[in-house]
């Protein structure tokens, strides 16, 4: 009888996790647009972050999340941390709506979801532009052109996907070595 209970509770559990699982964007890339644009290609670019992004922070163990080269540096998660802000100024670049700096202090899970979600959303925007200056980084009364959007934040956060992807295998977690980020698809 025990372990028809324990079997049953197990089963409940499992189908309870599955109902509530949310597929997140980017384990593997969009399909390419059908046309090169300003827009296609700058939405690429941050499909290719989020790709980056997914895989990079992918099963990390609480040791990965904490694990920092050196005391002058940043922990993973905080990376992380820089990593969502990064997203929201993308974002908010592609909305045209100002940066106004809020201190969250969501946990790991909810750090990833959400900046694969920004990045999700930037991504669709930017594929349906055609004309990318009419995007701004805005702070404050200071509106930058969308330019700097492609070599600040979006590559600065691809720049720290790489430093994530370092420290994981430096703790012991490599990223799975089935990611192909030259084709950005996952082999079976």
């Amino acid at each position: 009888m025990k372990k028809l209970i324990t079997i049953t509770a197990i089963l409940i559990f499992q189908i309870s996790m599955s109902q509530n699982y949310v597929e997140l964007p980017f384990y593997e890339l969009p399909v390419n647009a059908d046309e090169y644009t300003a827009g296609t290609v700058a939405a690429k670019q941050v499909e290719a972050l989020g790709f980056r992004f997914y895989h990079a922070t992918d099963n990390l163990s609480e040791k990965d999340l904490q694990y920092k080269p050196n005391e002058d540096s940043r922990t993973t998660q905080e990376t992380i941390k820089h990593i969502y802000d990064l997203s929201v100024i993308v974002l908010n670049a592609c909305l045209n709506e100002a940066n106004n700096k809020k201190d969250i202090n969501y946990a790991f899970e909810d750090l990833r979801r959400e900046t694969l979600y920004n990045l999700k959303k930037a991504s669709e925007i930017l594929r349906s532009t055609k004309d990318l200056s009419q995007h701004k980084i805005i702070f404050g009364s200071k509106e930058i052109p969308f330019w700097n959007a492609i070599n600040g934040p979006i590559s600065d956060a691809i720049w720290h996907c790489g430093q994530i992807a370092t420290s994981r295998r430096t703790s012991g977690n490599p990223i799975n070595s089935k990611v192909n980020h030259f084709s950005g698809k996952v082999s079976e």
